[in-house]
């Protein structure tokens, strides 16, 4: 049995945080299939397949070769260089090795970033529905996030008037991710232009662009991002991306980005009293994920691709709830509204899309995660990155579920 910790030991900045929704849907899953329950897993955002061998092989030959040391805290020289070739080669972006920076996953870059430069009362614009840790990030830098809902409508795309009227003095950044997570909404070139015409006229905000899902587009999209479909935001903009999700590397734990010198430089001398480096063999397994063969991605973005046109049609078809298609990522967003105010199997009245993932769990032992961990309800995200029998066997149940529902 465990002493209790005296009173006011636990720093006052955890009460401005919850644990990460996602995290916790995905843990619960494990405990209870543990248990002996059929659990069906949609929380997690991680790829099925496999990192691939080639991938692999090179981590093995840095531990082979002893590459198991302290290592810059920036990054080892060859991935920052391979970072500033992908960029060039696959964003037409032109950044120096100088200019990047490699940190322990996606989250740790948007951590850094805003643990360096927020201060009280600076405000960040995060459209909803959101990945579950940007505004947690920002209220532990000691920042202010600002929400700005979108609508299904108009495809969960942030429009220039919403972000013009969300601009205040107070204003440092500007969070985008596209394709989204959870929504996976994209935003063309087009709609980038729109955007960076409301931020050039406010110079003091600067842009975070989370591009993880970059490679994981559909029907024909192009990718763009921001700096690229408006150069002249280069010098205000920080570029982020990783290999977790398109090379299937989420336990690696390689986030990079690129951007201006100085914030990089800062970035850096954050890290350098947090994490250090990012493990070397990792690192020189990211080496040849961004150098090697890409022929990959598009056959798995095609097996992404039909699972999703599976789960947007097997969802649809399910009484009350209304499923749109996305352009990218490996999430659907559906609605849940019209499965409001009704009762459950149990006997409970659904009225929240936190009850809805709930009774879905007790009654058909389908994990997904609610739509309020994101910012805009009633929906809840489910994650297709997982195999095709176990997709259909879930809708199955969600069907079934809805069907229930009185």
């Amino acid at each position: 049995m465990s002493a209790a910790l005296p009173p006011g030991f636990l720093s006052r900045a955890l009460d401005r945080i919850k644990p990460s929704a996602t995290i916790a849907v995905t843990q619960k899953a494990r405990d209870l299939k543990a248990a002996g329950r059929d659990v069906i897993g949609l929380g997690a955002g991680e790829p099925d397949f496999d990192t691939p061998d080639n991938i692999k092989e090179a981590g093995i030959r840095a531990i082979r070769a002893g590459k198991t040391k302290y290592e810059p805290v920036e990054g080892i020289p060859e991935l920052r260089k391979a970072i500033a070739a992908k960029f060039k080669r696959e964003n037409n972006l032109a950044y120096t090795p100088a200019q990047t920076f490699v940190a322990p996953g996606g989250k740790a870059i948007i951590y850094n970033a805003f643990m360096a430069t927020l201060n009280p009362g600076d405000e960040v614009i995060i459209p909803a529905p959101y990945w579950v840790s940007y505004p947690d990030i920002v209220l532990l830098a000691g920042g202010e996030p600002v929400v700005v809902a979108t609508t299904a409508e108009n495809g969960f795309r942030l429009t220039p008037a919403q972000l013009e009227a969300a601009i205040t003095p107070k204003t440092k950044w500007f969070l985008l991710n596209a394709p989204s997570n959870p929504s996976g909404a994209c935003y063309s070139a087009d709609d980038l232009k729109a955007l960076a015409e409301v931020l050039l006229r406010h110079p003091h905000v600067w842009v975070l662009t989370d591009d993880m899902y970059e490679h994981l587009i559909y029907d024909g999209f192009r990718f763009a991002t921001i700096a690229e479909a408006e150069p002249r935001l280069y010098e205000r903009t920080l570029t982020m991306n990783g290999v977790s999700k398109a090379y299937a590397m989420t336990g690696w734990r390689i986030g990079y980005c690129a951007g201006p010198e100085p914030l990089i430089k800062a970035m850096a001398k954050l890290q350098s009293q947090s994490a250090s480096n990012v493990a070397a063999m990792n690192q020189w397994a990211a080496v040849e994920a961004l150098d090697g063969p890409q022929d990959f991605i598009p056959e798995r973005a095609k097996v992404f691709q039909e699972r999703r046109d599976l789960v947007v049609s097997m969802l649809n078809q399910a009484k009350g709830l209304h499923c749109p298609k996305p352009e990218g990522a490996f999430y659907v967003y559906p609605s849940c509204a019209g499965t409001i105010g009704k009762t459950a199997p149990s006997g409970k009245v659904i009225a929240t899309d936190d009850d809805f993932v709930s009774e879905l769990l007790e009654t058909e032992s389908v994990a997904v995660v609610q739509g309020s961990a994101f910012g805009l309800s009633p929906f809840f995200r489910i994650s297709y990155a997982t195999s095709t029998e176990a997709l259909t066997e879930a809708c199955i149940r969600i069907q079934r579920f809805c069907a229930s529902l009185t």
